[in-house]
């Protein structure tokens, strides 16, 4: 028997589940279909867990330092176990969260694999949704007046390298290992790469990162391309740039991977005890029924309108299935900005400049808006502001030097034009210059905003004052 739903929404990541929590608030019947947990890749094989292990190892840094402030502690040992046991702890209690959420908005769940089938005796759109159970048994029809497409992403790796999931990884096969190796090879230096790099290197694992471009974190702007990797350097990480990785060379021999990488005509041989590829991800629209319709898909992702609007106009998709950037809140985002559009609300649409990009590194990037050089490529008269934090008196208190603010502006009206936080906590600082840019302030603006004394906060106040060339403690 076909249920007949406003809205259903394939795909319960961090896209799919918000967009049918706001169209729920709206008034929508909705439906979500997932094929396997609630919370999708950002709960269980993300963010949420990438993150939980980066914080066991910056606290297993913190505690080897200790005596830096007057605590004087034994012996301090690592046990991978309880940590892995307090990663899955965080993902459970984050996952009971995202149930209780959609059964408080009155969100149907089906569990399964959903298809978008094409024009039928159940509708004469396509669009009908097909959930194939997980268990085998008979499909369940579910008729919508829309549909969201949220199916996320998943790692993608290089052409001719097997994935052999112990040996060779992507991020999934990490996050599952029951022992941390002694040696592992990154391919990859973009946000996973260097997250993964940094982490593994506080629990002593010795690191390498070979990166195909000149610079790990390539998008980010190239002075905290640079900082990053000096400080990558000397917590011993070795960071090989400009460099091929030649997948047809990779072997294992008595536990041990060797492959070899091309950086000019140099070739070189790697040894590791494990092979890490991070080379970005792919969007999971494979299967799913878009032949169906006349659904657009350009170099692996769906094309949609500022509204996330696909060709068919019933049909909206959102997150890592329409490239950009693959971010979970950018997915929330556009859900939200989605449904609100079906139900004829007014929207605005998503300005890219206005979206912040995270990375959780030790110390963290925060990023908003252009890089210095992308401002001058497209023709800007720029002036930077630019203070470190070993300047502000709160990092001096937490013994976090490493670091800046860079502040971007253009000569001629003022107008931000790009933030770039390097240093500790860069990821919740950057939230500032997302409302900066929002509000469409000047460096002039932050500047005679009062910053709280002592707060990581005042290196904003103090870039801006810089932009000018007048910081105060500079």
């Amino acid at each position: 028997m076909a249920e007949n739903y406003d809205l259903v929404v394939l795909g319960a990541g961090p896209g799919g589940y918000v967009a049918a929590a706001r169209a729920a608030q709206l008034g929508m019947k909705v439906a979500v279909v997932e094929k396997e947990k609630l919370g999708g890749v950002c709960l269980h094989k993300g963010c949420i867990p990438t993150k939980t292990l980066l914080r066991s190892a910056e606290l297993y840094q913190e505690i080897k330092k200790s005596h830096d402030y007057g605590i004087k502690t034994g012996e301090v040992e690592l046990e991978f176990e309880l940590v892995q046991k307090r990663k899955q702890k965080v993902i459970d209690q984050l996952h009971k969260g995202v149930q209780g959420l959609l059964k408080k908005n009155k969100v149907d769940v089906y569990y399964g694999f959903g298809r978008i089938l094409g024009t039928s005796i159940f509708s004469p759109l396509s669009g009908t949704i097909s959930v194939e159970s997980n268990e085998g048994s008979e499909p369940v029809i579910l008729i919508p007046k829309y549909v969201l497409i949220a199916t996320g992403s998943r790692p993608r790796t290089l052409p001719g390298l097997e994935i052999d999931g112990q040996y060779v990884m992507n991020s999934d096969h990490a996050l599952s290992m029951n022992q941390l190796p002694e040696s592992i090879v990154i391919i990859g230096g973009g946000v996973i790469g260097v997250e993964w790099a940094s982490m593994l290197s506080d629990f002593g694992v010795e690191v390498t990162i070979v990166e195909y471009l000149d610079r790990i974190l390539p998008l980010e702007d190239k002075e905290v391309s640079k900082e990053i990797a000096r400080i990558l350097k000397k917590r011993k990480v070795k960071i090989m740039t400009g460099t091929k990785v030649l997948p047809e060379t990779v072997s294992i021999e008595d536990r041990q991977v060797f492959l070899q990488a091309k950086k000019g005509g140099e070739v070189v041989t790697l040894t590791a005890d494990r092979v890490l590829v991070s080379v970005g991800r792919q969007a999971n629209i494979d299967e799913i029924g878009l032949n169906n319709t006349s659904i657009k898909v350009e170099k692996g992702v769906i094309q949609v309108n500022e509204f996330m609007q696909t060709e068919e106009s019933h049909i909206y998709a959102i997150g890592d299935v329409i490239g950009g950037y693959q971010l979970a809140h950018v997915a929330s985002h556009e859900g939200i900005l989605a449904v609100e559009h079906m139900a004829g609300k007014k929207t605005h649409p998503i300005d890219p400049l206005t979206i912040p990009r995270c990375t959780y590194s030790r110390p963290e990037v925060g990023s908003i808006g252009l890089t210095e050089a992308q401002a001058k490529e497209q023709g800007y008269e720029v002036k930077v502001g630019k203070f470190p934090f070993r300047a502000i008196g709160k990092s001096v208190v937490m013994g976090e030097l490493d670091g800046f603010v860079k502040i971007i502006t253009d000569q001629k009206n003022n107008d931000l034009l790009g933030v770039h936080v390097l240093g500790p906590h860069a990821t919740d600082l950057i939230s500032e210059a997302g409302l900066a840019k929002v509000l469409d302030a000047t460096a002039w603006e932050i500047a005679h905003t009062i910053h709280p004394h002592p707060t990581l906060s005042e290196g904003y106040m103090e870039a801006a004052l810089a932009v000018d060339g007048k910081p105060i403690h500079g």
